[in-house]
């Protein structure tokens, strides 16, 4: 597929879910397509990043849930503290560890998953609709429970995928695409590198491949397509670029004249941009 073509599958209102960890290994080119699309009114679930901020800018977000929302070497992401700040966007913030279970809960289609993370924090006082339950053993412990974070669409960035789908991580970390892959109902993954289904165990081990094609609407490939967050071992993170990002943010006709240059084009002009 094109990223034209997976924005034409998303609906306005729908919950997407989007890969990746703060500023690492996000869908950029995917979510800039989204960016410069009529879409509007989403819930995006993510371990947020520039993805997150992006999309809040652009005024596509009714919703955000996630346990933070960061540039990683820069510590809040400037758009979503501006949405937040000016009321745009509605907020759901959870503990890390709960996020998780939201995720397992919706990847293995159970309606939520008990845990005890975010016991004896605010996370119930900031979120009031949260339960809690007792286990039905001895120990008869006090649990939260965590409801599934289902999608309708989630996007992910891998390193490598093939024509098929099954799609493979080269870095340190899978982060938990594949619990978004397994959560959504419809998962595009963009890819640094299309390459055959036999070239995956020449790039990698088979643990490295973290997505099978059983979960996979669609492949894009989108080289340089997670900048200017990392995607290790293909480029770090281009910190020069995301400080350039990150303080156009607090200034509306510098930000204008970044989202100009970078962002409203097609991704041929992004890619010649910043090289």
């Amino acid at each position: 597929m094109t990223a034209g073509e997976v924005v034409a599958a998303l609906d306005s209102g729908m919950t997407l879910g989007i890969g990746g960890w703060g500023s690492r290994r996000k869908p950029m080119a995917l979510v800039r397509a989204i960016c410069r699309s009529p879409l509007t009114d989403l819930t995006v679930i993510s371990y947020g990043g520039p993805d997150v901020g992006l999309l809040c800018a652009a005024g596509k977000v009714r919703r955000v849930v996630a346990p933070f929302v960061t540039l990683d070497s820069v510590p809040l992401e400037p758009h979503f503290r501006r949405a937040r700040q000016d009321g745009t966007v509605a907020f759901t913030e959870y503990d890390e560890g709960m996020f998780m279970f939201g995720l397992y809960a919706a990847a293995h289609r159970l309606p939520f998953l008990p845990t005890p993370a975010g016991l004896g924090s605010d996370v119930l006082r900031v979120n009031p609709e949260l339960r809690t339950i007792r286990s039905p053993y001895a120990d008869g412990r006090e649990l939260i429970a965590v409801p599934a974070l289902t999608m309708d669409a989630a996007l992910i960035h891998l390193n490598r995928a093939d024509a098929r789908g099954n799609a493979q991580y080269l870095g340190p970390d899978p982060f938990m695409d594949d619990l978004f892959a397994k959560a959504a109902r419809d998962v595009y993954v963009s890819c640094e590198r299309l390459v055959e289904t036999g070239d995956l165990l020449e790039e990698g081990p088979v643990q490295s491949l973290l997505v099978s094609r059983a979960h996979v609407t669609g492949v894009v490939e989108t080289p340089n397509g997670a900048h200017f967050t990392s995607c290790e071992p293909d480029h770090g993170r281009d910190e020069a670029f995301q400080r350039l990002y990150a303080e156009s943010a607090a200034d509306p006709a510098r930000w204008a004249a970044f989202h100009d240059r970078f962002l409203s084009g097609d991704e041929t002009a992004y890619q010649k941009a910043i090289q």
